[in-house]
């Protein structure tokens, strides 16, 4: 009776919608019951209904040479100690080659490694350091050999700074910043499956511009090694999704590739969803669904444009299993624009970390990895448990997440073809 008279009570306070991707029912729900045009609210469980679009948003075709869609997360580790000036004073942890094997047998194809750049190089613009490198790239190796579709972001973890100086403003030279680059192109310019992360969250840039310059300067660099790689390129802000069409985008979007055409320039965007966009606290506040929306239609009127939102994620909790799916939902429904995830974090994080998504000592799953996913047979979700749909190489997994038997779940794949 209880719940009878809230619910009463939430359809005469509620004459608002909700919109797309997000809550409209469930035991002991009291929001908008109502969805949005072009979406119909769908009964995931008792407790949880959600506003599905009854047919999916217009998009640009992917282009020829264009990524499949990847859902994944990150592997942190070697990027440990760096600080967001750019200085390192540590020795970076590996992390556990387990993880690839458990992720993707969940459906995983994307995994992003970052590094520190003074790890890789220790000497500003020198040779790398071969000791280190062999390291790394065991980690990079047994992540691509998860999986026949398992991609990996190179990912160079150094907020456009060494040692607290901005690249081409005041710290290192374009020419320094291209070297590890050129190295790395040597090492992995031939292996499709690897994405250059050009560099991660510049932040705080006096002359973005300049950035976008040295931004340049190193994709043709890269090119002029003989690597034919996806390079994913950052903006400022943290890699801001949200400022990303206002503030660097406009600069990006003119940046070129020796090989012709910018097929394999994709754009990286972060954006978390705690209150703060800082992805430190447990609790989260928006699904950034209005946000992406923005970024989506920038990215489509200025030449059918792709990105990945290589950080995101958030607390083991109620709120963000809720958000996160709704977010992840938005992102599978945006392809091929955008063109992916990879959440923040698992790797050499232990179960203690607030955004932790690493797996438990006994192999069973963090809340979030088990609970931000939803799946409908007729609407098939791509979030962080269910992944990549359209590329699982597990769908008995899947299935026994879902409702729907295995060959139920392989039409729903085959539909994403």
């Amino acid at each position: 009776m209880k719940y009878a008279t809230a619910s009463l009570v939430a359809a005469a306070t509620f004459s608002q919608v909700a919109a797309v991707y997000q809550q409209c029912g469930g035991i002991g729900f009291v929001g908008p019951t109502a969805c949005d045009a072009q979406s119909v609210c769908t009964t995931i469980n008792a407790y949880y209904s959600q506003c599905l679009p009854t047919s999916s948003p217009s998009a640009p075709s992917a282009p020829s040479s264009g990524l499949i869609q990847l859902g994944g997360v990150n592997t942190a580790g070697y990027d440990f100690s760096v600080a967001t000036d750019g200085s390192f004073t540590g020795t970076g942890v590996s992390p556990p080659p387990s993880q690839f094997t458990h992720f993707s047998s969940q459906g995983a194809n994307l995994y992003r490694i970052p590094f520190a750049w003074q790890l890789m190089t220790p000497n500003l613009g020198g040779p790398i350091n071969e000791t280190f490198f062999s390291t790394y790239d065991q980690t990079v190796q047994a992540a691509l050999n998860s999986g026949s579709n398992v991609h990996v972001i190179v990912d160079l973890h150094n907020y456009a700074r060494w040692n607290g100086g901005i690249i081409a403003q005041g710290g290192p030279t374009n020419e320094e910043y291209a070297s590890i680059w050129t190295h790395l192109a040597a090492k992995y310019g031939s292996n499709e499956r690897i994405i250059f992360g050009v560099m991660n969250e510049p932040h705080d840039i006096p002359n973005v511009q300049t950035w976008v310059d040295s931004v340049q300067f190193v994709v043709n660099a890269i090119r002029q090694a003989g690597a034919t790689n996806f390079l994913l390129l950052p903006g400022s802000s943290w890699a801001s999704a949200q400022a990303f069409p206002t503030e660097a985008g406009p600069y990006l979007v003119k940046v070129t590739d020796p090989l012709g055409g910018t097929d394999k320039l994709i754009f990286d965007v972060h954006k978390y969803l705690d209150s703060d966009n800082s992805g430190t606290h447990p609790d989260c506040t928006t699904d950034n669904v209005d946000v992406l929306k923005t970024l989506v239609q920038f990215l489509q009127q200025n030449g059918n444009r792709q990105a990945i939102l290589s950080e995101t994620g958030g607390g083991n909790t109620a709120s963000c299993e809720t958000l996160l799916n709704n977010e992840l939902s938005f992102v599978k429904s945006a392809f091929p624009t955008l063109a992916g995830f990879s959440v923040w974090a698992a790797g050499a994080f232990d179960t203690t970390y607030v955004l932790t998504v690493s797996p438990n000592p006994d192999g069973s799953d963090q809340p979030l990895w088990n609970d931000a996913g939803t799946c409908d047979p007729m609407h098939p979700v791509l979030s962080i448990q269910l992944l990549t749909v359209r590329y699982s190489q597990a769908q008995p997994a899947l299935s026994s997440f879902c409702s729907g038997t295995p060959e139920s779940m392989s039409e729903d794949s085959a539909a994403f073809a």
